[in-house]
């Protein structure tokens, strides 16, 4: 499907009365076609910034000799839908995004297509749909957010949730806290860590899919509106080449995705989400394959909130591509990748150097020598559970506690907060998977109350829902089989022993055997009553381990 099919010949006359009634002059209708997919909206601080991308992207398109065509994807803020119903609708919207690209790229019979995301399931819903479409497309997205500032430190979104668990353990003012509202998030841009937005906007750099410096550009940057011009331009090229998505995002891609997000300590969400693209592309990405590249790729990089550093200093340090280039110090990247920009990844980052060892470790000084993420395995978690390793303290990495069972997040954020909860316990949190949430919560709330509180040293944290990527600690998550689909995770009991062992990849209840197959034998999963599209979502996911892609 393509341009031709809409306004070419006599018989496609009536297509082009109805570019004219949009104002489309004939020498525009003749040009490319270029679909420009703006995730912009007032309600999302990393979307309020896409009008000016938007149009940066336009101008690009044209001076390119492209005709370019604005239409809407929707986006949900994961922070302001964070603790309550409204983060059900999070990651289903991934699956609206793609479906209704689809519908919109596929119906109007666009040459290319620019996708304009920029928070959590933006960007994986565009790649979905890129891949599901696969005409010539880049990514550019919105940036990233600047580090707040408080007592001269800078701060970001997780700060400000982990100063709520202060406050509630009484070792913060309400002064302090007001003073942490108004200045954590200082600009537009997604949240300033390497949390799930920036996660994904830097491994489309990685796949191959956005243009040097879409990941760490800053938003407020003017540097950011000069890449969008670019991004603009970079379509046209490709669709001149007949460049597409899926001669980009090939199973050697996902790899070297993968093994950047390693080193870059990113988001556990990238381990749901790298699953879903790869399914839309044709390759079979499973967690296992997740542990085999952390196994040797060494952590680079400890952003917030692993660490003290910052979007806007990796993206001063280098940013994804100097990341890249110290990898390939280790022959860990497939550099032979094509990309948007028409070369190999290996031509791209050949001369992107490290220009600052204290944010970008060298490859021969990494934080640790196996990768930022690590899935768990057992028989509490069967087929799979992933935690955020670089996040970890050294001394949660082996762990071994009673269980506290709750049956949805606000009975354990309840506990959490009348102090029900004591240092070594495990906490688990069932019954918000994709399935059973349905829409497989974010636990910010929980995990931030948990640092806040003092606990993160000796409390642990297991869901089968997720965590968003401003969640620090040991906290597991995506344990598959839920507890709704019949899981282990269904049976635990309070008090029930919970060994984790992050650096020998396991998580198991210790309960006798004999025991648990009786629990497992008499064991009803919960229902919830469910209505409108949650109730088609929880009917078609799949489970976390698999990446909650509809079937």
């Amino acid at each position: 499907m393509s341009k031709e099919n809409i306004v070419d010949g006599v018989q496609n006359a009536p297509h082009r009365s109805l570019f004219h009634a949009l104002g489309l002059t004939s020498e525009e209708q003749s040009r490319p076609l270029i679909g420009i997919v703006s995730s912009y909206n007032e309600i999302v601080p990393g979307h309020m910034n896409l009008d000016k991308i938007t149009e940066a992207v336009k101008l690009g398109v044209a001076m390119a000799g492209g005709t370019p065509i604005v239409f809407p994807a929707i986006a949900v803020c994961d922070g302001i839908a964070m603790g309550h119903t409204g983060m059900k609708y999070s990651l289903v919207t991934r699956d609206l995004i793609a479906d209704s690209t689809e519908a919109m790229a596929l119906a109007h019979g666009f040459d290319g297509l620019v996708m304009i995301p920029n928070c959590d399931k933006n960007v994986p819903g565009l790649l979905m749909a890129a891949a599901r479409v696969n005409i010539p497309t880049v990514f550019v997205s919105g940036g990233p957010m600047l580090a707040g500032r408080v007592d001269g430190q800078k701060t970001s979104l997780s700060s400000m949730f982990e100063a709520v668990g202060a406050y509630n353990a009484g070792k913060m003012s309400d002064e302090k806290i007001y003073e942490y509202e108004c200045n954590t998030c200082p600009t537009c841009g997604s949240c300033s860590g390497m949390y799930t937005a920036n996660s994904m906007n830097c491994l489309t750099e990685a796949l191959g899919m956005g243009l040097k410096g879409n990941g760490t550009i800053p938003a407020v940057y003017s540097a950011r509106i000069e890449l969008a011009k670019h991004a603009g331009m970079a379509v046209m090229e490709m669709v001149r080449k007949q460049i597409c998505p899926r001669d980009i995002m090939t199973e050697k891609a996902l790899m070297n995705a993968l093994t950047v997000d390693m080193a870059l300590g990113c988001s556990t969400n990238s381990m749901l989400h790298l699953p879903a693209i790869a399914k839309e592309c044709g390759v079979a990405l499973n967690l296992d394959i997740a542990n085999e590249i952390s196994a040797k790729t060494p952590n680079l990089c400890h952003l917030a909130p692993a660490g003290r550093t910052y979007m806007e200093d990796l993206n001063a340090a280098g940013g994804v591509y100097a990341v890249m280039n110290e990898l390939t110090k280790k022959n860990l990247l497939h550099t032979d990748c094509m990309t948007v920009t028409g070369k190999t990844i290996g031509e791209n980052i050949a001369d992107c150097k490290n220009m600052n060892p204290d944010v970008i470790r060298p490859i021969d000084q990494p934080y640790s020598e196996t990768g930022g993420i690590a899935v768990l395995k057992g028989n509490l978690a069967p087929e799979g559970s992933v935690v955020k390793r670089s996040a970890v303290l050294p001394e949660m990495l082996v762990h071994e506690g009673p269980a506290k069972v709750f049956d949805c997040e606000e009975d354990a954020q309840a506990a959490i907060n009348a102090g029900r909860i004591v240092a070594g316990d495990v906490v688990v949190i069932r019954y918000e998977g994709p399935k059973g949430g349905p829409g497989m919560r974010e636990m910010l709330n929980p995990t931030s109350a948990i640092m806040g509180m003092g606990l993160g040293s000796s409390v642990a944290l297991i869901t089968d829902g997720r965590f968003s990527g401003a969640t620090r600690g040991a906290c597991i998550g995506h344990v598959t089989p839920e507890a709704a689909s019949g899981g282990v995770i269904g049976v635990v009991e309070d008090g029930d022993i919970i060994s984790i062992n992050i650096p020998e990849n396991t998580i198991e209840l210790k309960v006798d055997e004999a025991v648990l197959a009786e629990r497992m034998k008499n064991f009803t999963p919960k229902t919830k009553e469910l209505s409108g599209y949650l109730r088609r979502y929880a009917a078609m996911v799949s489970g976390g381990a698999y990446g909650a892609v509809l079937n």
